[in-house]
């Protein structure tokens, strides 16, 4: 209800940035996306929730599109991508808050007051938004916007940009399949309960995301003055490094060397965040800055949601039954009774080779920004 709804929102919404007040569609999308949490937790069937989540969506697609074209406008070129990263912090840094702050108001006064007390800060950042930030000028805009067939056409004729959003899909892939699996990896592997791994999956993946993000444009913004290339090649280097270091933490039995390891993975597989979107803006024109945004993250967000979860979780499947085939033990079983500790064994292992498979969607990912920094200085724009 969430993901295909933002995602299809996205463009239309990003086309209408191109020629209307951005400011003022993130300040709309931020309140509107802050009420419709609040009625998730005043719905009472499956029905008022999705419709509820349908306009959470619809809220969020208005977010990062106008947001990365104002940003665009607002920051030079040297130092655009340290910008676009602290601004992109703001998905890390507010997943981990939601989870603990959300987690303590559910566990304490109950599942709806969580999305109620959650729906307030985005009403008062709008508001917040809209008084006090203005719509910056367009810098060597057109006056008249491409129509949507030309924007495309364009965009897709830099090979930098192409190369970029493939590159992030790759990536997409496995991280969307690390963040839906993790938790119960930690849980099968290492005997954790759901209380111990969750935090722990937020913090390492959380936090470490939040690192490799800021790094990522700050070092891109530092190196491009000598190495134009760098904005390409830094992602590309930060994810081929995780790639080692994910396959070390997946093959280990202890779990303070794993969770260090996987930290470390993660803020070098963020790298690419920021240069992602960074690249988009440089290649695009003016007018076209939103909708670049908006379709790099429809591609990612499409391919890397919606292959990245069900590959993993077919492998696993396929590798922890294998297992308790040879073991004598039926999935029934395992079913009926997923604490065994035979079944734990097996899911932890199908799960550790189902990621161990998927690191060659980071080295596909790899490639692909490497490949991009071949066009990226004829490419630019800005």
């Amino acid at each position: 209800a969430f993901v295909i709804i933002y995602t299809l929102c996205g463009i239309p919404i990003a086309r209408y940035a191109e020629r209307a007040n951005r400011i003022q569609i993130v300040s709309i999308g931020a309140a509107v996306w802050s009420v419709a949490t609040a009625t998730c937790g005043l719905a009472t069937n499956f029905v008022q929730m999705g419709l509820s989540r349908l306009a959470v969506g619809i809220g969020e697609a208005a977010c990062v599109p106008p947001s990365h074209s104002a940003i665009t406008d607002y920051f030079s070129s040297k130092r655009r991508a340290t910008a676009l990263a602290v601004f992109g912090l703001g998905m890390p840094l507010g997943t981990l808050c939601a989870a603990i702050i959300g987690g303590a108001i559910a566990e304490n006064y109950g599942w709806r007051a969580a999305f109620f007390a959650l729906s307030v800060p985005g009403v008062l950042c709008a508001l917040i938004l809209k008084l006090t930030v203005k719509e910056p000028p367009r810098k060597d805009a057109k006056p008249e916007t491409p129509d949507i067939k030309s924007t495309l056409e364009f965009l897709v004729s830099k090979r930098s940009l192409v190369h970029v959003a493939l590159g992030g899909t790759c990536v997409g892939v496995f991280a969307f399949g690390v963040n839906q699996f993790m938790v119960s990896y930690l849980v099968r592997q290492y005997g954790l309960s759901v209380d111990q791994a969750a935090p722990i999956f937020g913090l390492m993946m959380g936090v470490g995301a939040a690192i490799g993000i800021f790094l990522g444009g700050a070092l891109a913004d530092k190196f491009s003055s000598r190495h134009p290339r760098a904005l390409s090649w830094l992602p590309a280097l930060g994810v081929a490094a995780s790639v080692p270091l994910y396959f070390l933490g997946f093959s280990q039995g202890g779990l303070v060397i794993a969770v260090g390891l996987f930290f470390v993975a993660a803020i070098f597989q963020s790298f690419n965040f920021t240069p992602m979107f960074a690249i988009a803006q440089s290649v695009a024109e003016p007018r076209m800055r939103a909708t670049a945004s908006a379709m790099v993250l429809t591609v990612v967000t499409l391919i890397g949601y919606g292959l990245g979860p069900p590959i993993l979780g077919a492998i696993a499947d396929f590798v922890s039954q294998s297992l308790l085939v040879d073991l004598g033990i039926s999935p029934q079983t395992c079913a009926e009774d997923v604490t065994l500790k035979a079944c734990l064994d097996a899911g932890g292992a199908g799960l550790s080779a189902g990621y161990k498979i998927m690191l060659i969607f980071l080295v596909l990912g790899a490639i692909n920004y490497w490949l991009a920094g071949k066009t990226l200085i004829q490419d630019k724009h800005a």
